[in-house]
Order: structure tokens, then sequence, then C-alpha cells
């Protein structure tokens, strides 16, 4: 047997909230499933088990806040053990409408009378004026859940607390400030290259499958960060961790405020086509509070791009216990030395923020050097 406990989902969170079970007592389950749906302040987080099994028991109430660590379920790893062994084990299905008195149900019968819905859903749907007659359930039986609701709506993220989120940020970065010795470089980029082979490579393209220069940004940093380990990793217990997979941490505004940064994985083996399809994936399951547990704690290091604000240089604030921000300010034309001739040219500042317990200033020059030729060579990305 193994308990599954409440995960850490941030560098500060000290608790979740259980919204929702997905998975019942006596269901077999697979490393990756989605097994809960657990609440933070920075908004709903779809829960991953990483061990596969039946599980047996449910230790945590809908509704439950616990601090991080505590057990919530407990699965057997093991051989799955037959109904004979187990007769107590009852799927916790929601209960059958009542028979009607009439021989049919009637025409204005409300929905909630004729359609299965978990709890959770009926008040997310009642919170969203969501007709749940028209969601198609994914829960046990075809009972429709939260996560049913929230892919049926286009607003704010359910349970999101922008002012709660807001905090935790804030905790964040003064935990970061406070712990890590950040050192920060700037460098200029001529996108020329990288410009004219991206309109070249869109020109047949429906807009649908254009690339976007923010996909450029992010293979060419992926692949650099791949090769100086030292901006690669977390930083924990008083020791640096590299990893090997580049897992980039893709920051993303939440409308109305807020921000979080859910991990691209292995962004450096995708290629720019792949990467575009799960960059828009990723923002747009962000934006609807549909992120996975996985997706928020699995980043190695961060990506972030204030451009299409207009800001032209942007100085980032590492998120522990990850060592590196990579910044990308807005694409302006500018007046650069072409041998004899000063031409307008498309630029870009790329910065660094880095750990200095981790790594020096010759080694984030040479990142940002790296960044540069990659990016004057965009057909090898």
């Amino acid at each position: 047997m193994a308990e599954f406990r409440m995960p850490s989902l941030g560098a500060d969170m000290e608790a979740g909230t259980l919204v929702e079970w997905l998975k019942a007592p006596g269901d077999i389950i697979t490393r990756g499933d989605i097994i809960a749906v657990i609440e933070t302040q920075k908004g709903a987080i779809e829960i991953e088990v990483f061990e596969s099994g039946e599980l047996t028991e449910l230790l945590v109430k809908p509704g439950t806040t616990v601090p991080v660590g505590t057990p919530i379920a407990v699965i057997n790893s093991g051989e799955p053990e037959t109904e004979v062994e187990h007769p107590q084990v009852v799927l916790p299905k929601i209960p059958p409408p009542q028979a009607a008195s009439t021989p049919s149900p009637e025409p204005e019968m409300p929905p909630y009378r004729t359609v299965k819905v978990s709890p959770a859903a009926r008040r997310l749907a009642s919170e969203r004026k969501v007709d749940i007659t028209k969601i198609a359930g994914t829960g046990p039986g075809g009972a429709i859940i939260s996560k049913d609701v929230i892919a049926n709506v286009s607003i704010q993220p359910r349970g999101l607390d922008l002012a709660e989120m807001r905090k935790a940020i804030a905790a964040a970065m003064a935990r970061s400030k406070r712990e890590i010795p950040h050192y920060y470089l700037s460098h200029t980029v001529d996108l020329t290259q990288a410009s004219e082979w991206l309109v070249q490579t869109n020109a047949d393209r429906l807009p649908a499958e254009r690339l976007l220069m923010g996909a450029l940004f992010l293979k060419a940093t992926a692949l650099a960060i791949a090769q100086r380990t030292g901006f690669n990793g977390h930083f924990t217990d008083g020791a640096f961790q590299p990893s090997g997979p580049v897992h980039t941490g893709v920051a993303i505004s939440i409308r109305g405020g807020g921000l979080v940064s859910p991990a691209l994985r292995d962004t450096n083996t995708l290629t720019l086509d792949n990467l575009m399809v799960k960059m828009r994936d990723l923002v747009n399951r962000a934006r609807q509070g549909r992120l996975r547990s996985s997706e928020i704690t699995d980043a190695t290091v961060t990506i972030s791009s204030l451009g299409e604000r207009g800001v032209e240089r942007l100085y980032g604030v590492i998120y522990p216990p990850q060592v590196a921000l990579v910044g990308f300010g807005r694409v302006t034309r500018k007046p650069v030395v072409v041998g004899d001739a000063v031409l307008p040219r498309p630029t870009v500042v790329v910065t660094l923020a880095a750990d200095h317990r981790v790594s020096d200033g010759q080694a984030g020059a040479r990142l940002l050097a790296d960044i540069d030729t990659l990016l004057q060579k965009p057909e090898t990305l």
C-alpha cells in the first residue's frame, strides 16, 4: 500500500483544498491519470498520480483543506485484489433520479432531475449560468464533473481568487529575493534572419498554423539551456540539482490579473510546429483553470516576455527553486551597424536573471551569446 499525499504545487504553498475526486475506490489507475482537483491560491489544479495500482481508499472529503504532505488517499500498487476480497468497496456514483410518478418524465422536468452531475459541478454550473443539459459528462457513469463545466466556459477560471494569487506570487518573489543572490545581464539580438525566415515560412499557411516569433525564442533558449546545465534545474537543500530535460516554465498572464508559469516539457526536443501547438494549448488551459499538477511543479527554467505590452527590456525575479529566468522584450526596429553601413533592423533585448550560487556572469554571457547564435539560423531550430 502507498499513501497519496497532498502535493506541493508552489514554492510557498502550505495547504490545498480538495474540490473533487475524479476517481473512486476500486478504480484501477495508471501513472499520469488525473485523480482529483485541488484548489490553491493559483486556482484549480488537476492532480496526477505517479504510480499505478488500485485506488483503495479516499481519506479526505471534498471541501476539506489539508496541509501539504497530508495523506489523502491510499493506492495498492501491487496486484489488484478481487471483488470477493473487497465486498465493501462501492463506487461513489451520484444516485440516479427518483422514478417519476407518471409512466414517463414530464417534458418540463428540471434539468438537474435528469442529468448526472457532481455537487461541485452543479455549484459551478449554477455560478457560471451554464446549461448542464448541453454538456457531455466524463465522470463515473457519464456524470458531469467540474472539468466538464470548465471546458464549456471561456470566463475566469473556477475559484480563482486574484487577490490570493497576488499574495502567493508576492510570497514566492519575496522568498526569491531574500534567498537567491541574483545577477542580471542583457544582450541585444539582431532578428533580421529570424524575421525573414518567419515571413517565408508563414506565407502559405492558414492563420491557425502560423508560427510566432515567441516559438523561436522558446526553442532557441531551450537549446542553449540544454548545453549550459548551470541554468537548468533546482537549488534545494543547499545544493544545485541539474536537470537533464529542459522543461521551460512559460509565463502566462491571467485575464483580470495574475500570473502562472506552467511547464512546457522537453522544449528543446520539440519541432517548432509541435512547440507552437503545445504553447497554444498551455495558454488556453491556463486561462480556463485546467492546468495539471506536473505542469505547475516540473519547470526547470522560466522564460518570460512582456513584448506584447510594449516593454523593451524585462528583468525578472527567479522562481524558486529554479536558478534562472530568461526574458524577452518587444521586437523593435533600431539602427544597427552592418559592415560600413547603418541600417534599420528588427532587434530584441534578451535578459538573464541567474542565481550566483550556481553560475556567474561569464557563464551567463555565454548563454545569451548562444541564444543569439541560434536565432541567426532559424531554419535549424
